[in-house]
């Protein structure tokens, strides 16, 4: 190490820095420490206030429900070609399908709603008149 008094004093003053934060680093894992336990503790009280306040489900034998099978919600409808205002019958629906399902018209997902078209008409749920063209079978 070196003699000179003013570098002595440097070394010094950093060491006694380095000290001082390691102890002040110490100090803020212990209070991070301590703050993670008081959140948990908090944590587990508003879950159980929570689950408290949430009433119980009703007893079956108290609901009233009606026996039979379930109601099946329908098909999705379907947005009003604005090319065929009013009109009825076999349509194009596949931009139309892609628009609904928020997919672009890319030749990729038109091909994906043709396959799935001709399958629905495969099982006798739609019709094609026309190829590329489906319909209803009461329309």
């Amino acid at each position: 190490m070196s003699e000179n008094p003013q570098v002595k004093a440097i070394l010094e003053h950093i060491g006694t820095r380095e000290r001082e934060l390691a102890d002040q680093a110490e100090q803020f894992r212990a209070r991070i420490e301590e703050l993670t336990r008081q959140l948990g503790e908090i944590d587990a009280e508003s879950e159980n206030l929570r689950i408290t306040q949430d009433p119980p489900p009703p007893p079956a034998a108290l609901t009233r429900h009606r026996p039979g099978p379930p109601r099946h919600p329908g098909p999705p409808r379907l947005p009003a070609d604005p090319d065929r205002p009013g009109r009825r019958g076999p349509a194009d629906a596949r931009p139309r399908l892609c628009q609904a399902l928020d997919l672009p018209i890319l030749p990729k997902n038109t091909e994906g709603i043709r396959s799935k078209l001709k399958r629905l008409v495969s099982r006798g749920i739609l019709i094609e008149p026309e190829p590329g063209l489906f319909a209803r079978p009461d329309a």
